[in-house]
């Protein structure tokens, strides 16, 4: 890929602030009234974020310093107040990312930074209607929509920036050309019910091809390569505590296996995760809703083991909040994590001149902190145990500062 001269970049990076800071500035969102003509909740809303990486890797498959960005624009309308349409709301989200990909430094299989991406566009990445029922604990929700969002995820998890942490890789690697996640979602129809206060349960239809408009292929056609089911259920009664399964409609190729045609045998595509999520105590400074001052987790996900590198792997780590007494958005994040390559996989990387180990590990700490109603700071460090077993293969060593720059009407 050819990259931009350094002004182009710092022209579009500019460019992008001067887009986020607007929003900032646009006047309150449209507001419905009730019948004495009293404000009521916002009918519009819009945010924006903008999330910059500075990462160094200072040892790897090379080493080096590059940059990734990545604007966020969200719209949602209140359909029950802009339009009386009771329980419904529409939701819109575009995201635009460049960068000079630091993993290629890395050269880790996973990836080091959730916010890199391999194409430069400006995507409609989500876009979906979503429709409450009074009368049941239900909401249902169609059209393009981030499944990580729903499934696969932890809230402890969520600052550390490894991709790993957002959604087990022997889920993430799967399909013609991904799950819908970032950075491409795909067309979903998913139900998600709460049977109590403190159980959950959810259920979802996604398109087996990811693609959204920005991508290099648009849309692709529905169900032209069948579908993934994923469901998830749990009690969140002490934190959380799920389980979830999913499975492709259509069979995958064989990593390595060929039919009597010479063509990749087809597989069943299927596999389960769990989740644990166990906070304590309470964070002192906290608003309400109350946060815990600290929360644990386990991830651990298995798969077929034949469409996918991945048979498997565990996420783990601690997420603390209020780390300094004077500081209290400051948070500390550690966390682990291990994939289980496929003797299937291993072998055809052998093959191809890169022997591999049976497990890539990766381990991460990182500090973040608002230091103004609008800038998050984040620091993170990353030791990644790569599997590449070539008598010169060196382990990765990447430390980064992200800026989150947050901006929007529902702030």
């Amino acid at each position: 890929m050819q990259h931009a001269p350094a002004n182009a970049k710092l022209f579009v990076a500019l460019s992008r602030y001067a887009l986020l800071l607007a929003a900032s500035a646009l006047p309150m969102p449209l507001r419905a009234e009730d019948e004495e003509g009293q404000v009521d909740v916002p009918a519009i809303t819009l945010d924006g974020e903008y999330v910059i990486d500075i990462v160094g890797v200072a040892q790897g498959a090379a080493t080096g310093v590059r940059h990734v960005d990545l604007l966020t624009l969200t719209g949602t309308i209140d359909l029950e107040e802009a339009a009386g349409w009771h329980g419904a709301q529409l939701v819109g989200e575009v995201i635009a990312g460049t960068g000079r990909e630091p993993n290629l430094l890395a050269g880790t299989l996973q990836g080091i930074d959730n916010a890199e991406v391999s194409n430069n566009r400006i995507k409609l990445y989500q876009f979906y209607l979503a429709q409450e029922f009074a009368d049941v604990p239900l909401r249902v929700s169609a059209g393009f929509i981030d499944l990580n969002a729903e499934f696969y995820s932890n809230d402890a998890a969520g600052l550390l920036i490894a991709p790993a942490f957002g959604i087990g890789s022997e889920l993430a690697a799967t399909g013609p050309n991904g799950p819908a996640i970032f950075p491409s979602t795909a067309l979903t129809l998913m139900a998600h019910a709460e049977p109590s206060p403190e159980t959950y349960a959810s259920l979802a239809l996604v398109n087996a091809e990811s693609g959204v408009l920005g991508d290099p292929g648009g849309i692709p056609a529905v169900l032209r390569e069948g579908a993934l089911v994923i469901g998830e259920a749990g009690v969140t009664s002490f934190g959380k505590l799920a389980l979830g399964a999913w499975a492709y409609t259509r069979r995958q190729d064989d990593l390595r296996l060929l039919d009597a045609s010479g063509d990749p045998l087809r597989q069943r595509a299927a596999g389960a995760y769990l989740l644990l999520e166990v906070p304590f105590g309470t964070h002192a400074a906290a608003a309400e809703p109350a946060t815990p001052a600290a929360s644990v987790f386990l991830r651990a996900g298995l798969s077929d083991g034949n469409t996918t590198p991945y048979s498997g792997g565990w996420q783990a780590g601690v997420l603390v909040n209020g780390v300094f007494a004077r500081r209290p958005e400051s948070q500390l994040s550690l966390g682990i994590n291990q994939a289980f390559l496929t003797d299937k996989f291993r072998l055809n990387e052998a093959e191809a001149g890169t022997p591999r180990g049976r497990v890539e590990t990766g381990f991460e700490i990182t500090l973040a902190d608002r230091v103004a109603p609008w800038l998050t700071l984040q620091f993170d460090s990353q030791f990644v145990r790569r599997s590449e077993r070539d008598p010169g293969a060196r382990d990765a060593v990447i430390v980064g500062l992200r800026f989150i720059l947050a901006a929007g009407t529902s702030r």
